[in-house]
């Protein structure tokens, strides 16, 4: 089990539903939630650990009012056919319950080379078979398709969130079916709130790798993974398996809670780490969406003899800092 400290955790102070991305210029690419919710900011390092420190650049700030209002929540970054694009989620409005409930998925896109500059246009809405609560998209391209993948609340089915997956025909709009790929069933998934979210991919090992994150945002959030031969009809949904027990979940004994919504980058010298945003204590103050202390952390994991993943441990903070 790979329970090294690698990284000087956390590296990123409040920042929830951390994004990295390490692309062919060397740069690491970052974004993430902000406590205030009214923003999408990136920055970049030379290295994984510098991003605690890197100037960040404002690359889109909320409306005042209407669709893209409130609750900008969980940015990916993504480099698709020589742009890049966010994906993220927004509400309309944080004034009542519904509110936490209300978003959608939209896209931005910038065509230079480099994403702290140029101009981020807005693509639109990314379009579902549903008029729903949405959010926590990815993309990734497999034998040259470009695949979404998804959180989503289906009006027919009980609960908050189920993972999806459809072909796209550019970076801002499906084509062909949509397929549910997971929904929330083991205990470990529904405390709280009955949840699978937060997808982020892995290609490794002749499997395509999907983790999640499942239950309320408390110290019960944790990671599953889906998997899927990548010579399989990704779009059927007897292709994926599901671990039937969490694969990163609280550790008391390290004073890491609720670690989740992940994503996955490798080190300066090529091994493969996993980002995700974690608290150091366990008891919250009101709704734990708006506790401002999910950081960012780092740490190296490794892979079992049958080329299954193993993430070990949330490792222990190394690094002290006051947070009101």
């Amino acid at each position: 089990m790979n329970t090294n400290q690698e990284y000087n955790n956390p590296i990123v102070w409040q920042r929830a539903d951390p994004w990295v991305y390490k692309h062919s210029d060397h740069y690491y690419y970052f974004t993430a939630s902000v406590p205030e919710y009214d923003r999408i900011e990136i920055r970049r390092s030379r290295t994984l650990q510098g991003l605690g420190e890197a100037e960040p650049t404002v690359a889109w700030r909320k409306y005042d009012s209407g669709p893209l209002s409130a609750n900008i929540w969980a940015p990916e970054l993504h480099y698709i056919s020589g742009k890049w694009y966010i994906y993220f989620a927004a509400a309309r409005t944080t004034e009542t319950k519904a509110g936490l409930f209300d978003h959608r998925m939209y896209v931005l896109e910038n065509d230079s080379a480099n994403p702290m500059e140029g101009q981020w246009v807005e693509k639109g809405q990314v379009r579902t078979q549903w008029e729903s609560f949405a959010l926590d998209a990815t993309a990734f391209e497999h034998n040259d398709v470009l695949y979404y993948v998804w959180a989503q609340k289906d009006p027919e089915i009980e609960g908050n969130s189920n993972l999806y997956i459809s072909a796209m025909s550019n970076p801002w709009t499906l084509t062909g079916k949509q397929v549910m790929i997971s929904t929330p069933e083991y205990p470990w998934e529904i405390i709280g709130f009955k949840v699978n979210e937060g997808a982020a991919v892995l290609k490794r090992n002749g499997r395509i790798y999907i983790s999640y994150s499942a239950s309320a945002t408390n110290h019960h959030y944790c990671m599953g993974l889906l998997y899927a031969d990548e010579s399989s009809d990704l779009l059927n949904p007897a292709s994926w398996l599901k671990s039937s027990q969490p694969v990163f979940q609280t550790s008391e004994d390290n004073g890491q809670y609720g670690p989740g919504h992940n994503s996955f980058t490798v080190s300066e010298d090529g091994k493969d780490v996993i980002v995700y945003h974690a608290r150091n204590y366990k008891e919250i103050t009101g709704d734990p969406l708006y506790d401002p202390n999910r950081h960012t952390r780092a740490q190296m994991f490794t892979w079992n003899e049958d080329g299954m993943p193993d993430f070990g441990v949330p490792v222990q903070d190394t690094s002290v800092k006051e947070m009101k």
